[in-house]
């Protein structure tokens, strides 16, 4: 049985003497009416309870957002102050000149200009963090407007040559500097790019592995040692990698110059990238995966093999990439190891091997434009090469030791309900095989004395 409800509103009673009289509520909003349970008739109407108003001295939500408007208006305020200020400076009140010295002495002013307005707000320390924070964003600006621009810039000059599909199919054999660019091409050198790339992948990545292993496996004072060697290394030039390669293999050993020289030059730049990549990925693998190994009675390389490395698959994937697009980018070790040539060279151990960042070097030195336009074409295939393999890096590297990829958790999935199906099998055998009692003993046992023939003898 239902009722209904009516929402009634009227005049409050006045509060007793000396107390605020009670808010007045508002308006409540009816519900429509369903129908009952049965489907049969109208449901008992729901009135939603009444709002009242906002007390007297009861306190506002806060926000809690990190931009406020007084910021806001800080920091337009300064900078149209500073520019206004250093137009006057640089027009009528000082000999100033120069477009750089313009941008310096605005931004200086700025500074100033926006401590002065956050001083009348806030207090000292808090001035000094909004001071810190506009100069470290105002910094990652001034790197993505110059990384914007040089990306934006090389595309834009390599426009030319971009568009020609003999480009990337043809070499520079039958092709001169007076030649358009509907001949010749850059074929040699991303042929070259791949085998100097792929022999350096074989060199590093294992010796990078074993190497960030044994910095995490086996501490001491030796592995200190590496890991101090492995940290200036990465700030080695790669004119002294190439410097070394040149003075040890070619001059030392009689290596002449070909691919495999600047394979090593490039190895010792990719080298180092990799193991300190691997060494942190590493470092993330919690410690109570190798005690859970340990304590089932593994031995230290099996829990390295079947624990650790499989937990760091991601982020040592990501370390080969970034050592990767290291080594593609390098001039100086090439330029030192590898010769030139503007034909296809597919040996690695006789003859010259261009790479793409020394064709573009290459190119660029020469006074005719559509050489010109050649090497920034080359340029722009080097930057969106190396561009994918960053962004292939993050895309890999964005998962956290041990997570794995939707295939991976698939895989993972079937491989347990395989197991799940055989140990249920197991059982069911084993059940069948309570069920049926024990085997009768064999008529040669000693229950049933020795076998005997056939006629009893």
């Amino acid at each position: 049985m239902t009722t209904d409800a009516t929402a009634t509103s009227g005049a409050t009673e006045p509060g007793p003497a000396g107390h605020a009289p009670p808010a007045t509520p508002l308006p409540a909003t009816p519900v429509p009416a369903t129908s009952g349970a049965d489907g049969a008739g109208p449901g008992a109407a729901t009135t939603l309870p009444a709002r009242t108003a906002r007390p007297e001295g009861q306190e506002r939500r806060r926000n809690t957002g990190t931009t406020r408007a007084s910021d806001v208006y800080a920091i337009v305020g300064a900078a149209a102050s500073s520019l206004a200020l250093t137009w006057l400076f640089f027009t009528r009140l000082a000999p100033f000149s120069g477009g750089l010295g313009f941008v310096v002495f605005a931004y200086v002013l700025f500074l100033a200009l926006y401590a002065l307005l956050v001083s009348f707000d806030e207090n000292g320390p808090a001035v000094r963090d909004r001071f810190a924070s506009v100069i470290v964003h105002s910094l990652a600006v001034v790197l993505l407007t110059a990384l914007t621009f040089v990306v934006v810039y090389t595309l834009w000059d390599g426009r030319k040559a971009l568009p020609h599909t003999n480009f990337f199919t043809q070499d520079m054999k039958t092709a001169g500097p007076l030649q358009p660019l509907s001949v010749g091409g850059i074929r040699h050198a991303m042929v070259g790019t791949l085998v100097q790339i792929g022999i350096a992948l074989v060199l590093t990545v294992p010796a990078g592995l074993l190497c960030a292993v044994f910095l995490n496996e086996v501490p001491g004072r030796y592995a200190r040692f590496v890991r101090t060697v492995v940290e200036a290394m990465t700030a080695l030039p790669s004119i002294v990698a190439g410097l070394f390669v040149y003075a040890t293999a070619i001059l030392a050993l009689g290596l002449e110059k070909s691919g495999f020289a600047a394979s090593l030059a490039i190895s010792v730049m990719m080298l180092p990238i990799i193991i300190r990549a691997s060494d942190v990925v590493i470092r993330l693998v919690p410690g109570t995966l190798r005690e859970a190994s340990y304590a089932l009675g593994s031995p230290r390389w099996r829990t390295v093999w079947h624990v650790v490395l499989p937990t760091a698959r991601s982020g040592l994937t990501t370390a080969v990439i970034l050592g990767t697009a290291r080594g593609v980018g390098e001039t100086s070790p090439v330029l030192l190891t590898a010769g030139f040539t503007a034909i296809t060279n597919t040996d690695p151990l006789h003859g010259p091997m261009v790479s793409l960042p020394l064709a573009t070097f290459e190119f660029v030195k020469s006074p005719q434009p559509a050489m010109i336009s050649r090497g920034f074409g080359t340029a722009a295939t080097l930057l969106v090469l190396v561009l994918v393999l960053f962004v292939v890096a993050r895309t890999v590297g964005g998962r956290g030791p041990g997570e794995l990829t939707k295939r991976g958790t698939h895989r993972r999935v079937v491989t347990s309900r395989r197991d799940l199906k055989r140990f249920a099998e197991r059982s069911a055998a084993r059940a069948a095989a309570s069920s049926a009692g024990p085997a009768p003993a064999p008529l040669d046992s000693p229950e049933h004395g020795p076998a005997q023939g056939v006629d009893g003898s």
